[in-house]
């Protein structure tokens, strides 16, 4: 059987790509892997992961997922910084969906900051 592909759009298979990262056997090396498998995450229902990939000064006290929403792909569109050398970095993505029957898409410029020496969600701008 062939192993499940990542819901990130890499083209790997999840446990070679964020599946690693989500069960802590690896750790996102720049701000665009962390943002992928973050968007993993939201596709594969792991509240827990995103929750604890988000800045301690931004983080919500909880997260609920709305089950009626299926995310269906990923586009990155453009990044600054968020290297391997770097402690800020941005990700612009287009994350499509679909619910109750409809497609959409999320636009947005995200913020990445390292904290104890881990890349970290810290906001999010939505574009038009």
């Amino acid at each position: 059987m062939p192993s499940r592909r990542c819901p990130c759009g890499s083209g790997l298979p999840l446990a070679e790509c964020c599946g690693r990262f989500h069960d802590g056997s690896g750790t996102p090396a720049t701000a665009e892997q962390l943002m992928r498998s973050r968007y993993s995450a939201f596709a594969l229902g792991l509240p827990d992961y995103l929750l604890a990939t988000w800045h301690s000064s931004t983080r919500p006290e909880r997260l609920e997922l709305d089950v009626g929403l299926r995310w269906t792909g990923l586009d990155v569109l453009a990044t600054t910084g968020g290297t391997l050398l770097s402690s800020e970095g941005t990700v612009e993505f287009r994350a499509h969906h679909v619910v109750d029957g409809r497609t959409g898409a999320q636009h947005e410029h995200s913020r990445f900051a390292r904290e104890h020496g881990r890349w970290r969600y810290l906001d999010g701008v939505s574009l038009a």
